[in-house]
């Protein structure tokens, strides 16, 4: 009788812990719910809403790397970065800051590289109003502060094993790979990113390139997916769309050679950083740093003209 009762003790705190793979069915009530809705409205149009848009540097938003799941809910994909659970992580530690960072800090930073524009300032209503969104998705799932680096649950047992996998086939690469990236991209990518990179407007975004005012389009090379290894481990996880691990390591770790070997913008910290007297304390003792698809090749021990050009 104990061991069955210890049976179903255990079968009941199992499903009880189990990750949500949905957004909760119901927004939270009064004000907190609106500013929910107004982070959910961010998330979807990072580059056109009024209160992110003068932050934004290119033609992306949240939603271009945390995809929507089948409920249709930005940051509920399957795939690595999803949202859900990741607000019972934080306060994580970040190698990239080299300081234990909270959730607003993580989305804030994302403006500097992913949106090649602005930091936010801490505690605005679009900073709150991301970080309210995160959390109503992470809604029931414990607190599990995580020691390693600033992701969920579930991104952490996909995420760091996969780049150390793709930085260990990357290491090798030769002009062959570039030129084998670019067939991958023309018959997997094309259709929806364009063979120009600059996507389709309102469908599917860009990934590298200008637009013909000579606008960056994409993200910086200051980002997580301008890093191939970690660029790898993501698209191999989300692309293409709907097909998520269906590409072979081979074919997504070239692929990202090929897409992270086009012109995008540079990177500079300090450039990403309001004023002082306005943005307030910054949460890193990294003060300094700067990128280019040049220094991103060469992170892995690559020579960026061989790769390329095949000299």
């Amino acid at each position: 009788m104990r061991t069955l009762l210890s049976m179903l003790l255990l079968a009941t705190f199992a499903c009880a812990a189990q990750m949500p793979t949905s957004a909760p069915k119901e927004y939270p009530a009064g004000e907190l719910g609106k500013l929910v809705k107004t982070g959910e409205d961010i998330v979807n149009n990072t580059d056109t809403h009024p209160l992110t848009k003068d932050l934004v540097g290119n033609k992306l938003q949240c939603k271009s790397c945390h995809l929507k799941g089948a409920d249709g809910k930005v940051g509920t994909g399957e795939g690595i970065s999803s949202w859900i659970g990741t607000a019972a992580t934080f306060p994580a530690w970040s190698k990239r800051e080299k300081t234990v960072q909270s959730l607003q800090d993580r989305s804030n930073n994302c403006f500097m590289r992913s949106m090649n524009g602005k930091r936010p300032i801490i505690d605005t209503k679009a900073s709150m109003a991301i970080a309210a969104y995160i959390t109503w998705l992470s809604t029931g799932v414990p607190m599990n502060m995580n020691a390693i680096g600033p992701w969920s649950e579930h991104n952490t047992k996909l995420y760091p094993k996969n780049v150390k996998k793709f930085n260990a086939i990357q290491k090798k690469a030769t002009h062959k790979n570039y030129l084998a990236g670019k067939d991958v991209y023309t018959k997997k990518c094309a259709s929806c990113h364009g063979m120009n990179g600059a996507g389709i407007p309102g469908a599917f975004p860009p990934l590298w390139g200008k637009d013909a005012n000579g606008n960056w389009l994409s993200y910086n090379t200051g980002a997580g997916m301008s890093k191939l290894d970690k660029a790898a481990a993501w698209v191999q996880s989300n692309m293409p769309l709907a097909q998520g691990g269906s590409l072979s390591d081979q074919d997504a770790a070239d692929v990202v050679i090929y897409m992270n070997a086009q012109e995008r913008a540079p990177f500079d910290l300090k450039k990403g950083l309001l004023p002082k007297e306005e943005m307030g304390y910054y949460n890193s003792i990294v003060l300094e740093e700067k990128h280019t698809v040049q220094s991103n090749f060469k992170a892995l021990g690559l020579d960026f003209n061989t790769i390329k050009n095949g000299k």
